[in-house]
This record gives structure tokens, C-alpha cells and sequence, in this order.
């Protein structure tokens, strides 16, 4: 029996290739469908991400006029869409939601909590809130959880130590950016390393370089800001069993496990710990796994869309274009830095979300890198560190709206404390311009 195999069509030749802004414009369409829509609605959630890159992948596919049959445009965007880095990146999504929800389920997050706060010194209290946010995001890899499980913590501080309550939230989620940018199980990480083809351990080291004298600066601001202070906040008991989980996923990525391994281990042990602790059953197990899964559909289908979206601007030469235009006044690898840096920091201002914002730019950002000899590692530490930036700072973000909504505060009155995320991007401009780590530049 013959197997018919479809081939993607040529590209177009020269005379054919439509002009480079034409062919760009599906990623502006996006933007600006995103942006106004959210605009007009008065929230950034308001409007599904997805929505927004269907319209514009419709777009897309109108204007590739070098092709004629819709089958064609569609095996183009196919091709796009199944490309195996996306497809990678999307098996992690579906087991980094199933470990995230059967750790939750088993009391993880909150034996993580109480046993960070168990330790907190009195006079050292911002100070240890901060690193406690810093713990707790990188080991649960969600800076939105973070925000969520500490921010009441951190209000009820504020009202046992007569600190403004801006202030303390702003102390949460500066540490909650420190994991989200570093930890390997956030999506911004799998994004950032899977989009330049490095591994995660090699990224972990290049921003550890960037993140790491960002926050030792900011804990010694809070230690000094927290010596009058002599409140320690009271937990609940703390489940030593619940800080298993987190604990062997960071221990084996840090072992450079390859990180599906790591997930799929994770999830076996929350298994185990779940029927030992009674936490659920064989049919409780499944359910969490699926919903888990769930939670990541919308991420797993915008990561089609986008790769559908990019693969047919390729095609048209917009991707050519863009890198021309972005890359003409480049004079040597610093350039290049700064020109991705650019890219993914007005993505995630438009879009205000990291982990669309490194998904839409890192092909832009690969081929850049490919052509001046950036080191991916780095590349992928200038991606991830500068979507975090923004996010960090944009106060219609999720995070931010999250925080403000828990601790009853504007947005607004929080931006003015935000001390890490402003001095994380002062370090990654810095490791740009010095070349620090050398290693890696």
C-alpha cells in the first residue's frame, strides 16, 4: 500500500518573498489585539493569551500569498507547531503541572512555608521573609504560588510590626522572582533553555552569576531596614514529610538528572507519599495528575500557536527581516545581548507574561545568538532574566495584581519597594556590558 507523505512547499525565492514588515506583521497583530483588547477591558487577564495568537495566526496564513492551498499554509504552521523543541517543552509543561498539583496536594507547599518561617529571626524578619520567598519560588518553581502562600503571612507581619503593608508585600515578591528566574522546574526556565538548546544546569550557573549578588545586596538592605524589629511570626506545626518532594527535584536537577527523569521520579514519590500519609488514594493519585495536566492546557496550546505563528513567519522572511533590521547596527556581541534583552523585555511589557514573552522571542533570540556566537547558556540567562525584570515591575502583571489583591494594597503603592527586581536588572545590564560570568560570554 503507498503512503502519500506530504512536503512542507519552498520557501519563496527572492522576487516572491513579500516585504519584511508584511511578513512580521502577524507578531504586531498579536500584540496589538492583546494589548488594546486588554486595555479596553481594564485587565490583563481579562484576555485569553490564546485567543489573541489565533486571530493572529489566522492573519498569518492570509497573508502567505506564495502559497496557494490551504493545505499547504496549514502543513507550514504544523510544521511550526511540531517542532520537537516545542514538543519537548510541552511533555515538561504537562509533568511540571503533575508534580506541581500531587505536591500540593500532599501538604508540600505548606510544610515548606511553615518550616522556612520556623526559623526566622526577630530582627532579621524582612530579611528572612525575603530568603524564605527566595526558597519557597525556587523550589516550587511558580512565583504566583509563592505570592500566594506568603503574602496573608507577610500582611500579618505588617500588622504586628506597624510596617506598611507596600512595603512587605513588595519584600514577597521580590524573593518570589529570585526562584522563578532560577528554578529548574519554572516554566520561564524550561522555556528560556529548550528555546537556545542549552541544559538547565548550565543556565542555573550562568544566572545564579546575575541573580545571586542581586539578592545578597537586597538581604543586606532588609537586615539593616529589619534591626528594630522584634516580632517573629508563629506557624503552624511543620511536616518534615512534606519537604521531601521539593527537596529530591532540586537535588537531582542540581545533579544535572536529565529534568523529565527528575519530574517523573517527583511524581512517583508524591505518589508514595501521598498513600503513606493518607493524603489520597490510588484514584486520588490519578485525579491530581489530571488536574494537574489541566492547569496547563492553556500554556501547552499557546505554545503551539506561537511556534505555529513563528514557523510561517520564518517562511515569509520576517524572521530574516527582523534579525536584519535588529542586527544592522550590532557592532560585537554585547549588542547582540542588548538587542534580546530588547526584544523579550517589549514582548512581556505588551504581553505581561514572562513565560508568552520567552516562548514569542526565543527562535528570534536562537538565530541571533547563532549568528554573532553568543554562548545559549548566556542567551538563555538574558532571556529568562529580563522577562522577569518586567514582570516584576509592570504593576498590571499577574503577580503583582495577585499580591495587591491579597494584602489590600493598589499595585501602585507596592512598585516603589520593589527592590529586587530593579537591582536584578541592574546586574544583568552589568553582566551584558563586563562580560561576567567570562566563562559563559
Amino acid at each position: 500500500m503507498a503512503i502519500h507523505t506530504e512536503k512542507t512547499p519552498p520557501r519563496p525565492t527572492s522576487a516572491r518573498k513579500m516585504n519584511g514588515w508584511l511578513a512580521l506583521s502577524p507578531l504586531l497583530v498579536f500584540l496589538l489585539i492583546y494589548l488594546v483588547s486588554s486595555l479596553v477591558a481594564r485587565d490583563f487577564y481579562k484576555v485569553p493569551v490564546a485567543a489573541a495568537f489565533i486571530i493572529a495566526s489566522a492573519y498569518a496564513m492570509l497573508i502567505t500569498r506564495s502559497v496557494d492551498k490551504t493545505d499547504d499554509k496549514i502543513s507550514i504552521f504544523s510544521e511550526g507547531a511540531g517542532n520537537r523543541n516545542v514538543l519537548l517543552m510541552i511533555w515538561i509543561f504537562v509533568l511540571a503541572g503533575a508534580f506541581a498539583a500531587t505536591a500540593k496536594d500532599i501538604g508540600a507547599i505548606d510544610a515548606t512555608v511553615n518550616a522556612t518561617l520556623r526559623i526566622l529571626p526577630g530582627k532579621l524578619i524582612y530579611a528572612g521573609l525575603f530568603l524564605a520567598a527566595c526558597f519557597i519560588s525556587m523550589a516550587i518553581g511558580t512565583s504566583v504560588g509563592t505570592i500566594v502562600a506568603l503574602v496573608p503571612i507577610a500582611a500579618g507581619i505588617a500588622q504586628e510590626t506597624s510596617v506598611g503593608v507596600p512595603f512587605i508585600t513588595a519584600v514577597v515578591i521580590g524573593g518570589a522572582f529570585f526562584g522563578d528566574n532560577l528554578s529548574f522546574i519554572s516554566d520561564t526556565t524550561v522555556a528560556a533553555t529548550k528555546s537556545q538548546g542549552c541544559s538547565m544546569r548550565d543556565k542555573f550557573r550562568v544566572n545564579l552569576w546575575i541573580a545571586a549578588p542581586a539578592a545578597i545586596l537586597v538581604a543586606a538592605l532588609y537586615v539593616v531596614l529589619g534591626l528594630q524589629v522584634e516580632a517573629v511570626p508563629s506557624v503552624e506545626t511543620v511536616n518534615w514529610l512534606g519537604l521531601i518532594p521539593y527537596l529530591l527535584v532540586i537535588g537531582l536537577a542540581l545533579a544535572g538528572v536529565n529534568v523529565v527523569t527528575v519530574l517523573a521520579i517527583g511524581i512517583g514519590v508524591n505518589g508514595i507519599l501521598g498513600w503513606c500519609t493518607g493524603a489520597y488514594d490510588w484514584i486520588g493519585w490519578m485525579a491530581s495528575i489530571g488536574g494537574g495536566i489541566g492547569s496547563m492546557g492553556e500554556l501547552i496550546i499557546v505554545s503551539l500557536l506561537a511556534g505555529g505563528m513563528l514557523e510561517l513567519i520564518r517562511y515569509n522572511g520576517g524572521l530574516d527581516f527582523i534579525i536584519g533590521a535588529l542586527t544592522r547596527r550590532i557592532r560585537g556581541k554585547r549588542g547582540a545581548y542588548f538587542s534580546i534583552a530588547g526584544l523579550v523585555s517589549l514582548v512581556n511589557f505588551c504581553t505581561a507574561n514572562n513565560t508568552i514573552a520567552i516562548i514569542t522571542v526565543g527562535p528570534l533570540a536562537k538565530d541571533i545568538s547563532d549568528k554573532y556566537g553568543l554562548d545559549p547558556r548566556k542567551t538563555a540567562s538574558i532571556l529568562d532574566t529580563f522577562s522577569c525584570l518586567i514582570q516584576g515591575i509592570i504593576p498590571y502583571g499577574a503577580q503583582m495584581l495577585m499580591a495587591s489583591g491579597l494584602a489590600g494594597v493598589s499595585a501602585a503603592s507596592i512598585m516603589g519597594y520593589l527592590y529586587y527586581p530593579f537591582a536584578l536588572g541592574l546586574l544583568a545590564v552589568l553582566s551584558i556590558v563586563f562580560r561576567f560570568p567570562r566563562r559563559f560570554s
